[in-house]
């Protein structure tokens, strides 16, 4: 039976105790002393967001499969037990084994947003790892960071050895390999760092330095290790039914934010929206086949006893098996309690004969991203969306029976006039009379059409990398008049509009363009108690204000400043496939509010043929 490493006192004196102690179905119990690595795989947040990460369960699962390797799961402690464990010095530990996070080989953080650099800290601060990768010994485990927030890795690169570039199931095992050559033939810490460089997709912030101008913009950056590469190439999953996909995934005590089966059918996406960097970095698509679908959806309800299984992708809708794929699971699963969920549905791909089908019991809301609140500015994003297609699609969601629908807009985007922000509460008003139109005896009850806004933030590989970021009271001033014509609208009883925290927002956008000098004020504010920040109630923005001027980094550098074309950024070492030409061509053709056409219909040049696969290469479409 297992030690595990909170006593009973401590347990019950916690919230949801569950998250800590493992032994949950499928978990993965292997004996530590009679594997060669040990890997703590962590998600930085609290576990019931930890634990609906698809990336985490893939890795888990792909491991685990290695006889010589042990991979265990770690969460960000809440708060409640991050001041007990600070307060009776009990060291972070692995769910699985229980055992200290610093006994293990290699510490695996993953990167889903910004928000959650403090959590890193709190992650190296519990676990008594030195917070500074050049302070770590051969004592301590190496630090690897990955995610989509690694594709601009730099405001948190002294934190770690180094970071993958990509989708991990290419790079881990190399990597593992050659750690553990290292291990036997007796190598240091560097001659491992040195051996991990030379993987392509592999990036180790200790070989490199950056020049900076003096505007405080970057001059150069350079390698200063020979085994270290100019530049860094991401790597990518080119067939997705020979890759790994966990077919018993682990299913938690608790109620977590994804409580059901999550099948990835694909990769990528054709749109090319232009503030989209997930678009834009895992490009070129790949589609997981519909033999290979069926087959993991039905081993996965089967290991797991969940009663919903979500079909998960950047755009669902553009799947080309996705009609066969629903019949499957509605005739295989019938009258067996199983729900079928279809998140990211484009409203212009929107099938009221699929989604009747998987909601004929409970008509729930629908909810659709138009992005902005008009024809011009849908131009400018590359949305490919017109209003006809908006309204068409509600109206027919309005006849299938749904009567409440979720709007996302976002406000703060470049070329945004006044008048495409009113038009964000004249559409949701269009949107309404949609369901007025509807004779009233087929009408479902009461409609409610909710708005809801986020800021922009310009993120690193997308057109609007160049694009100056609002202020707060820009953001604020924005959100107000949304409101105010919001209140005008005639059915306005039927509308509801709802805004982000700009606070928050501005922070998000310094880090997600940042450098390495923004390194010292996530420091500065951890060190002064930040912590949770992407969760409202515990973001202290004042906290973050005085870091930025302890530490004299000025917030308007990164977020409101004008940036020009020929500007290095800190993310350029890094090849992502998409070539920088591409993105300022996409950055000029946004200005004169011209459309670039999807994947499908045409190739726009954008550099990622060089894979030669996905959709590039199936449509044999030129570059």
């Amino acid at each position: 039976m297992r030690k595990l490493a909170l006593n009973d006192e401590i347990l019950l004196s916690i919230q949801q105790p569950a998250r800590y102690i493992g032994g949950e179905v499928n978990m993965v119990n292997k004996d530590p002393k009679k594997v060669d690595v040990r890997f703590a795989m962590c998600f930085p947040d609290v576990y019931e967001i930890g634990m609906s990460h698809l990336g985490i369960q893939i890795l888990y699962d792909m491991f685990n499969r290695r006889d010589d390797v042990y991979c265990e799961r770690v969460y960000s402690p809440w708060t409640d037990l991050d001041k007990l464990m600070r307060e009776k010095n009990i060291p972070l530990f692995a769910v699985e084994s229980q055992d200290p996070v610093k006994d293990f080989d290699f510490l695996g953080i993953t990167l889903q947003y910004e928000m959650c650099y403090t959590n890193i800290l709190q992650i190296l601060d519990l676990s008594h790892i030195p917070l500074h990768a050049e302070d770590r010994t051969g004592e301590d485990p190496i630090v690897i960071g990955g995610g989509p927030c690694s594709y601009n890795p730099e405001p948190i690169a002294p934190f770690f050895d180094l970071f993958y570039l990509g989708e991990g199931e290419v790079v881990y095992f190399d990597l593992l390999d050659r750690y553990k050559e290292n291990k036997r033939n007796g190598g240091s810490r560097k001659d491992f760092l040195e051996m991990a460089a030379e993987i392509p997709g592999i990036y180790v912030p200790s070989f490199y330095d950056v020049w900076y101008k003096e505007d405080g913009t970057i001059d150069r950056m350079v390698p200063v290790n020979p085994h270290a590469p100019d530049k860094v190439s991401k790597q990518l999953v080119m067939d997705m039914d020979a890759t790994y996909y966990p077919e018993k995934p682990v299913v938690p005590f608790i109620k977590v934010t994804q409580d059901r089966v999550v099948l990835e059918i694909m990769r990528g996406c054709i749109r090319g929206c232009r503030f989209c960097q997930a678009g834009m970095v895992y490009r070129p698509v790949r589609e997981r086949s519909l033999e290979e679908l069926k087959d993991l959806a039905y081993k996965m309800l089967k290991s797991t006893g969940h009663e919903e299984i979500s079909l998960s992708s950047l755009s669902s809708s553009d799947h080309t098996q996705l009609e066969g794929l629903v019949s499957f699971l509605i005739e295989e699963f019938d009258g067996k309690g199983i729900n079928v969920s279809l998140p990211s549905l484009r409203i212009d791909a929107f099938s009221l004969d699929v989604m009747s089908k998987v909601q004929d019991v409970k008509k729930s809301s629908l909810t659709f991203a138009p992005e902005a609140g008009s024809q011009r500015l849908r131009n400018v994003i590359n949305k490919g969306l017109t209003e006809e297609d908006i309204l068409n699609g509600s109206a027919e969601a309005f006849r299938g029976g749904w009567n409440r629908v979720k709007l996302y807009f976002m406000l703060g985007l470049p070329t945004e006039t006044p008048e495409d922000m009113q038009g964000i509460a004249e559409l949701s008003e269009k949107v309404a009379e949609e369901y007025y139109n509807i004779p009233k005896e087929e009408r479902s009850g009461k409609v409610q059409v909710t708005a809801s806004t986020s800021f922009f933030v310009p993120k690193p590989f997308t057109p609007f990398q160049w694009a100056r970021m609002c202020t707060k009271e820009e953001f604020l001033e924005r959100a107000h008049i949304v409101n105010t014509r919001m209140k005008e609208m005639l059915n306005r009883k039927s509308l509801r509009y709802n805004w982000h925290e700009a606070d928050l927002t501005v922070l998000e956008g310094v880090l997600a363009r940042g450098d390495r000098k923004v390194a010292a004020v996530i420091e500065e504010a951890y060190k002064n108690g930040a912590l949770y920040d992407s969760w409202s109630e515990h973001f202290h923005n004042e906290i973050w204000m005085q870091a930025f001027e302890t530490c004299g980094v000025d917030i308007d550098f990164y977020t409101v400043r004008e940036r020009s074309l020929d500007e290095i950024f800190p993310w350029d070492f890094i090849d992502t496939g998409v070539t920088k030409e591409f993105l300022k061509r996409e950055w000029n053709n946004a200005v004169n509010e011209s459309v670039t056409p999807n994947c499908r219909a045409k190739c726009s040049g954008c550099g990622v043929a060089k894979y030669k696969g996905g959709v590039c290469y199936e449509n044999k479409n030129e570059v």
